[in-house]
């Protein structure tokens, strides 16, 4: 957000002259969920433009047809609108990346007919297929870039898939466990730093994790907890989540 404030105090972009941020750049400006991707500043225009002309942290497209949804206006700076950058964005990104932000523009409110009929209109184009693809296996319940990647890796390892933000009660209240596999009583949570810094001090979101646990670990229900790093060690990760639902089985 920092160079893309620099950017729009250095150059006065205005959508009047032409130019509005895109891709990558409009993500940030709405707020969406960012993986492992680098912070250059995306800019749309009318014309082409060299990359040299507009430096070397800047990354300008040139508009082929009609930006779909219109100019969105956001803290003053002109961008792309929602779903224009989501379409955008996931036809540059990787499957993940575009996953996550997949889920997170759903749950913002992003119009999923309308970018389906984007995506149906661009076939054959770079990227469309992971756009495609993103858009066939996105879920709004994803409420992190963590749970998203780990429902992508429970359906690419082929493991029973669990359903998401399950609601259950115990002695302590009503919880919402991030995965669960009902009939057998297992929850799987994500144990990330965006679950617990966006909503609550850590320590008490913590304890009061830990209460839930205890409380729902008494009505039978076994937990299984993953950080980051369990996502990227798959083979261990598989290990782990079988065990646990072959023994509850």
């Amino acid at each position: 957000m920092q160079l893309i404030a620099a950017h729009a105090h250095g150059t006065l972009t205005t959508a009047a002259g032409g130019s509005v941020y895109s891709h990558t750049s409009a993500a940030r400006l709405h707020g969406l969920f960012l993986w492992n991707v680098d912070d250059k500043v995306h800019i749309t225009t009318e014309t082409t433009a060299s990359s040299t002309s507009h430096g070397g942290d800047v990354i300008p497209h040139t508009r082929l047809q009609k930006l779909t949804g219109g100019v969105a206006f956001i803290q003053g700076m002109p961008c792309t609108s929602l779903e224009q950058t989501v379409v955008d964005c996931c036809r540059m990104l990787n499957y993940k990346q575009a996953l996550i932000l997949m889920d997170h523009a759903l749950r913002k409110g992003a119009d999923a007919v309308r970018m389906q009929q984007m995506c149906a209109s661009m076939a054959g184009r770079s990227g469309v297929l992971t756009l495609r693809r993103a858009l066939e296996n996105a879920d709004a319940r994803s409420e992190s870039p963590g749970e998203t990647l780990t429902r992508e890796l429970l359906q690419r390892l082929q493991i029973d898939m669990p359903d998401l933000q399950v609601e259950v009660t115990s002695a302590e209240g009503r919880h919402r466990l991030d995965f669960a596999w009902k009939k057998k009583k297992v929850a799987l949570e994500f144990d990330g730093r965006v679950k617990y810094f966006d909503y609550a001090p850590t320590d008490e979101v913590i304890y009061q994790e830990r209460l839930r646990e205890k409380a729902l670990s008494e009505l039978g229900w076994t937990f299984i907890r993953i950080k980051w790093q369990h996502l990227f060690r798959e083979q261990e990760f598989k290990t782990s989540v079988l065990r646990v639902l072959r023994a509850t089985s």
